[in-house]
């Protein structure tokens, strides 16, 4: 798998490295990281090592930031990306059994943690830590669709409207 960045993305990341002064452009890791996964859906090694290139350090300085930081993907997720709240209100409000429900529903591990992708790249689902709405949990997001007190009926309706 290659790497190419499109022109407008090189512009983007040039851009950014104007705002930090000679020798401190590593402190763009992060906006640069969440260009690249804006443009391409998640950030590959061959990306990586770009832009390594452009901001002057190793790749590996960037792969601690994307293997750290829960909101960057090392792999293409599908056209939907359900996020599945975890922490302590929506867990007690039941969103563990949604998300195993969710997985079931689309032929998944309930058991696996990370990010997984249907077989036809349709849907990804992952847990994410809170997503502030604690109240009316348990929340998942559907790309940039949010969805308060969701239970099982509702991740039909939700899935149903994924076309």
């Amino acid at each position: 798998m290659s790497f190419t960045p499109s022109e407008n993305l090189k512009q983007e990341v040039a851009e950014l490295l104007t705002h930090y002064p000679e020798g401190e452009q590593r402190s763009a890791s992060l906006m640069v990281l969440h260009a690249i996964q804006s443009e391409a859906g998640y950030i590959s090694k061959e990306a990586m090592q770009w832009a390594a290139g452009e901001i002057g350090i190793q790749p590996l300085n960037l792969y601690e930031l994307v293997t750290f930081y829960p909101m960057l993907r090392e792999e293409q997720p599908g056209k939907y990306v359900l996020k599945v709240c975890r922490t302590l209100s929506c867990a007690l409000a039941g969103g563990m059994d949604l998300h195993k429900s969710l997985c079931n529903k689309l032929k998944l591990d309930p058991k696996k943690h990370g990010l997984q992708t249907t077989e036809d790249k349709k849907f990804s689902i992952e847990f994410a830590e809170c997503l502030a709405s604690c109240g009316t949990g348990p929340v998942i997001m559907c790309n940039d669709d949010f969805y308060e007190a969701v239970d099982d009926a509702k991740t039909v309706e939700i899935l149903g409207g994924c076309e």
